[in-house]
């Protein structure tokens, strides 16, 4: 890494803000759907209830992915190896989860 502690703030920043907006957009979709939902609005409901929830789930992988080019982006590449294959990892859960899916 260059230059000790700042490359690792920037990244721990640019994670939060990842973080942050995940879980507020994700919130904000729930929030919606209920509302909806409370006024009997069934589809708009159902679709945003989708979507924050699926908003919800893909705030980690985004976390990784982000990590992934921040550490690129500081040529660290012992820590690029490790979280791509943490981001392997989940692209084959995924996978594996929409193939085990299909057969049951």
């Amino acid at each position: 890494m260059s230059g000790g502690q700042e490359p690792m703030v920037r990244v721990e920043r640019t994670v939060g803000f990842v973080l942050r907006l995940g879980v507020t957009t994700s919130s904000l979709c729930l929030g919606a759907g209920l509302l909806l939902g409370l006024l009997n609005v069934g589809l708009a409901s159902h679709l945003f209830l989708q979507a924050g929830v699926l908003v919800l789930l893909a705030t980690p992988i985004m976390r990784v992915i982000v990590t992934v080019v921040e550490f690129f982006a500081e040529r660290d590449w012992v820590f690029v190896v490790l979280t791509a294959i943490v981001l392997v990892e989940l692209a084959g859960s995924i996978v594996a989860a929409l193939v085990f899916k299909q057969r049951g």
